[in-house]
């Protein structure tokens, strides 16, 4: 904790103009050097933190900053002439968020210059408060929520922000050409078992960037009841941009339920799900599926819908290659949205670094109704719960990308619809209880198949009930592929579908995958 007393000079020092980068400290007495501050530092401090008894320690920030709605708290920002970092050429630039509406929880956010680390001091100077009206004084201890950095993604001459940490263990950061829309997080705790609770990062800290330079290294200590953690981050930003996450975490009781690796997004409607409407947008989510590699170099592709109730996905596996939320149409005309351009939402794909051995790529569905709900969840939770008192330690990268062409190297799904079944160009009676799913696939070699598409098989096949038919025809608008297949499931009965394509033996697209659920006979 820093005294009181430092925090209050810090503070003068900020009103008068002083540059927030601490200076480089003075070595220690003699020939031995001050220690540089780094992941072993916040991995004793997560240590020490999971020994004792777990204090939330959370306040109210003081008003009028206790009572504000989302548009008064947006109305509050950093000013930019003050941003840290602004001196080096090129390089990253640090803005803090002030504490409100949703973000109540005061974070610690330190610099490190030289290898000294030191608090950024809260100061009113900082902010312009737009219509918040904040009297002549301000508490200096009022803190900030988290912290976002700037840089040159799009143009050399303007600053982008290119990623944040905000809200509970969110964060989210962007590629060229990209919009934020879904989320990561640092860890899930007993997702979608009716007693999730939501880790938090208590403070930060950040090292000065090199001139010139597009990455950025972030460290993190998490808390939280069931565990505490200490964290790396590691930025590039690019074409690609690409995050790093080391973690240690330190488990405070047994038999938690642990997510890895989470993803957050939003699935309101889309071409495979019309439960919700939203007037003239046919189309509204962050990401359209899940992508799996898996231990076995399958890849799998899952639609995300927006079911009526909860919906739990699993995807066994052993050493997973990687999974991802992706946004893969990327059609203006799908959308209409001239404001939020769902085209340009990123997506996100995890690949671990190393063996995370037995256990299980998650995928949580939950109903919604309005587009500002998070709804979609995908984690990576182990077979076995990791021990209490012992460190638990993972790596992985996640790449913020569009259209990622290396992620199914094969064909890969477009489209997903739904329809009555029926028997194509035939007279046959259509069953009531089959249902036909046409999923369009492109990429590959599919293109060399549409002239000829009887050379493809569509393998489809149905954990519950029969496929009755499945075809494949020729879709030049996607200078691809479309395959149907009808399903025949008793009434009430929930199926696990998979599809793929093949020609002559050999595999020619990923693997589509879609529980589905029959209505019930009324």
């Amino acid at each position: 904790m820093i005294e009181i007393t430092r925090r209050q000079m810090l503070g003068a020092l900020a009103a008068t103009g002083t540059h927030l980068i601490a200076p480089a400290q003075a070595q220690g007495v003699g020939s031995n050097p001050t220690p540089k501050f780094g992941y072993e530092d916040v991995l004793q401090r997560a240590r020490a933190l999971a020994a004792a008894p777990f204090a939330d320690g959370a306040t109210r920030p003081p008003a009028p900053f206790d009572s504000l709605d989302f548009d008064s708290w947006r109305d509050i920002r950093f000013r930019d002439d003050h941003a840290l970092f602004a001196n080096l050429p090129g390089a990253f630039r640090l803005a803090t968020f002030h504490r409100g509406f949703l973000f109540p929880r005061a974070v610690t956010v330190n610099t490190i210059r030289d290898g000294i680390a030191a608090p950024i001091p809260y100061s009113p100077a900082l902010f312009d408060f737009g219509r918040v009206k904040v009297g002549d004084s301000l508490d200096i201890n009022t803190g900030f929520a988290g912290f976002r950095m700037n840089f040159p993604v799009n143009d050399p001459h303007v600053y982008d922000e290119a990623i944040s940490f905000l809200g509970a263990s969110y964060f989210r950061f962007l590629g060229r050409d990209q919009q934020y829309g879904l989320s990561a997080r640092a860890l899930c705790v007993e997702a979608g078992t009716g007693k999730e609770t939501f880790p938090f990062f208590r403070e930060f800290w950040i090292e000065t960037p090199a001139a010139g330079s597009n990455r950025a290294v972030i460290y993190a200590l998490l808390d939280g009841e069931a565990a505490t953690g200490a964290y790396r981050f590691d930025l590039t930003v690019g074409q690609e941009s690409t995050l790093d996450v080391k973690a240690t975490i330190f488990p405070r009781r047994a038999g938690v339920k642990f997510g890895l690796a989470p993803l957050t997004s939003m699935y309101l409607t889309g071409e495979n799900d019309r439960r919700v409407r939203d007037g003239f947008r046919d189309e509204l989510h962050d990401s359209d599926g899940l992508l799996v590699h898996n231990g076995a170099q399958e890849w799998l592709w899952r639609p995300l819908g927006n079911p009526p109730r909860e919906r739990m996905s699993y995807f066994l596996d052993h050493n997973t290659r990687g999974f991802g939320l992706l946004q893969r149409d990327r059609t203006f005309e799908s959308y209409q949205d001239l404001d939020l351009a769902y085209q340009k939402r990123p997506s996100y794909f995890v690949e671990p670094v190393g063996d995370w051995g037995d256990g299980s790529v998650e995928l949580i569905e939950l109903p919604t109704l309005d587009e500002t709900n998070d709804n979609i969840v995908a984690s990576w939770t182990p077979a076995t719960a990791p021990e209490p008192g012992k460190a638990f330690a993972f790596a992985y990268r996640i790449t913020a990308g569009l259209d990622m062409p290396r992620l199914a190297p094969n064909g890969r799904v477009v489209h997903t619809f739904e329809a009555p079944a029926h028997a194509l160009g035939s007279a046959e009676p259509a069953d009531p209880n089959a249902k036909r799913f046409m999923v369009d696939f492109a990429g590959g070699d599919l293109a060399y198949y549409v002239s000829d598409p009887a050379q493809v098989e569509a393998v489809a096949t149905t954990s519950k009930g029969r496929v009755l038919r499945a075809n494949v025809i020729a879709n030049p608008h996607i200078d691809g592929l479309r395959a149907f297949f009808d399903v025949a499931v008793k009434p009430g009965d929930t199926t696990d579908l998979r599809l793929f394509l093949r020609a002559a033996g050999r595999t020619l697209t990923e693997t589509w995958t879609l529980p589905w659920s029959a209505p019930s006979a009324t």
